[in-house]
C-alpha cells in the first residue's frame, strides 16, 4: 500500500468514526477510530523504516510493538502517541469483543485522539518522505 493510499484509508476510517458517533454507535465509532490509527501507524512505520519486515507489522500486537520500538523509543514521535494507540486499542477490544457498552464520553475521546494521532503522524510521514527525496 502506498503512503497516499494508507493515509486516505485512515482518513476515511476517521470520517466513518465521526458518522457512527453522531448516530450513537459508540462501539462502531471506537472500532473505526482505532483502525484509522492502525492504518496511519502502518504508513508511518513503512515510511520511516523502509526495511521493516512485513511479518512484524501484520498483527495488531506486532504493529503496536514496532510503533513503540521504531517511533516512540527513538524519539520520532512523542511517547503520548504510543500511549494513545494502546488506550484506543483497549477500548476497541472492549467494544468489539466483550459486549460491554462504551459510554459516549469514552467514544468521543477515542475519536478525538484518532484525529490528533493522524495529524501528528502525517508530519512524521512527510518528514520521512522528504529525507528520502
Amino acid at each position: 500500500m502506498t503512503a497516499d493510499a494508507g493515509l486516505k484509508k485512515a482518513r476515511r476510517a476517521l470520517v466513518s468514526a465521526r458518522l457512527l458517533l453522531a448516530d450513537g454507535d459508540t462501539d462502531g465509532a471506537c472500532n473505526r477510530a482505532y483502525y484509522a490509527m492502525f492504518d496511519v501507524a502502518l504508513v508511518a512505520l513503512v515510511a520511516t523504516q523502509p526495511g521493516i519486515r512485513p511479518e512484524m507489522i501484520r498483527t495488531h500486537r506486532g504493529l503496536i510493538a514496532s510503533f513503540g520500538q521504531h517511533l516512540v523509543t527513538t524519539g520520532r514521535v512523542d511517547i503520548e502517541l504510543g500511549r494513545i494507540l494502546n488506550q484506543v486499542e483497549r477500548i476497541r477490544l472492549l467494544a468489539d469483543y466483550t459486549g460491554e457498552p462504551i459510554d459516549i464520553e469514552k467514544a468521543i475521546w477515542a475519536v478525538d485522539q484518532a484525529e490528533h494521532f493522524i495529524r501528528k503522524l502525517v508530519v512524521v510521514i512527510g518528514a520521512a518522505e522528504l529525507d528520502r527525496g
